[in-house]
């Protein structure tokens, strides 16, 4: 991924132009105020976000667990016809 400076100034003119090309190129801009870094504007990509559920799926199975919310592997076959 390519690293890019930006004054705040340039990044409040043209914050569309710059989300969408960090986006489209993969680059991560350092936005500076007065030559002093003070946030960073990375693009997302798919895969975090499908992480991220993943995640919140995984907890939410093992909430489902300590509540009691399972069945036995006979509860299974007997739904299923087997």
């Amino acid at each position: 991924m390519i690293t890019k400076m930006i004054g705040i100034k340039k990044f409040r003119e043209n914050i569309t132009t710059i989300w969408k090309e960090a986006r489209k190129k993969k680059i991560r801009y350092i936005v500076l105020y007065h030559d002093t870094p003070i946030f960073e504007v990375n693009p997302i990509d798919e895969e975090d976000i499908t992480f991220e559920n993943l995640a919140s799926e995984i907890h939410e199975a093992r909430e489902q667990v300590k509540r009691g919310e399972v069945y036995t592997q006979d509860e299974i076959y007997k739904a299923l016809g087997l």
